[in-house]
């Protein structure tokens, strides 16, 4: 009797091991744009769904949660911290609440087209970039994506030079280095969380915000805002982020599987947000804004006030080798101010 029980102990250990083996591993994969195919960040995540469970025969299940499911961006990055989170792509002012030297990249009008930030990104400034977010917040920095280049939109009136912001309320994303940006160039700072946007600007509470053209019509901004000066001041980011504590779970195979697909999601996601960008002034007139496209000479009047002064706070905030760094970089890449 002893020895069947013995017996089946031992065979219910080994289904125990062979069921643990089976089971997928799974992938929560957050972002922040609605759960359609024509958005940007969720045609990604639908190609990288595809790609890692069909690379990995299923051995990793990705699950996507879009439209902030999982929580605001604060929420998501502490979840890829403490590894309850295993994937999500964030834009650039929710990362620099953790990681701070994210900030660098607002430094406005550094990027002067696409071309250059990408070879810059997927460059060594990219890579050293994100080893040194890795070695600090244990969130591993997979790619940069597009979060659309940012332009000004109010309520009141056109902006076509700095002195058209003066008196302005524009909303900011809650980073220091965007109250800067629109301090310095005259008009009022609020810092309002993204999910709260539309009601602020429907409401009166601020009278404009600052977003790329994806974004814009993600949320229908424009059912509120009148004006559009396309002044391209950042060129924002989104990030795929992984938590180092699942990825150093994976096989070398997953880990592949992964750091093959997200090129893919990369790629989708710029294309169709650089397409939107490219865009930008018939897309926002067709939808009943009144759009203004600023010529060099005013885009240096704007550059020449706002970018010392976000230097400098940026220097003081995240350290003046980043800043250099990103400066030297872009010129290397063919950039130029």
């Amino acid at each position: 009797m002893l020895k069947k029980i013995a017996l089946l102990a031992t065979a219910l250990v080994a289904l125990d091991a062979t069921m643990a083996a089976a089971a997928p591993k799974v992938m929560k994969y957050t972002h922040y744009q609605p759960g359609r195919e024509d958005q940007p960040k969720h045609a990604a995540a639908l190609a990288f769904e595809k790609c890692v469970e069909g690379a990995t025969s299923g051995s990793i299940d990705v699950q996507i949660f879009p439209a902030g499911q999982l929580g605001n961006a604060t929420t998501a990055l502490e979840g890829l911290r403490l590894g309850t989170v295993e994937l999500a792509v964030v834009h650039d002012g929710g990362i620099s609440s953790v990681y701070s030297p994210f900030d660098v990249f607002a430094l406005p009008y550094i990027f002067p087209n696409h071309e250059v930030a990408y070879k810059v990104l997927d460059g060594d400034f990219g890579k050293e970039f994100a080893d040194a977010m890795l070695k600090e917040t244990s969130i591993r920095l997979l790619a940069y994506a597009d979060n659309g280049i940012r332009h000004f939109t109010n309520s009141k009136h056109p902006i076509k030079t700095p002195d058209d912001l003066k008196g302005l309320k524009i909303r900011v994303q809650p980073a220091p280095v965007f109250i800067s940006l629109v301090e310095s160039l005259g008009a009022s700072p609020s810092a309002i969380d993204w999910g709260e946007l539309p009601a602020a600007l429907a409401q009166g509470t601020v009278d404009g915000q600052e977003n790329g053209v994806t974004n814009i019509m993600a949320a229908s901004l424009y059912q509120s805002q009148k004006y559009a000066t396309l002044d391209g001041h950042v060129y924002s980011l989104h990030a795929y982020l992984i938590s180092d504590v699942f990825y150093q779970g994976l096989t070398d195979v997953e880990k592949k599987a992964v750091d093959t697909c997200v090129v893919e999601a990369r790629d989708i996601h710029r294309n169709m947000t650089r397409a939107t960008d490219l865009a930008a002034e018939k897309t926002l007139t067709d939808v009943g804004m009144e759009v203004y496209v600023p010529s060099a000479d005013e885009i240096a009047a704007f550059r020449d006030l706002a970018q010392p002064v976000v230097r400098k706070h940026l220097e003081a905030a995240v350290g003046a080798d980043w800043v250099e760094k990103l400066v030297k970089a872009v010129e290397a890449a063919g950039g130029s101010q």
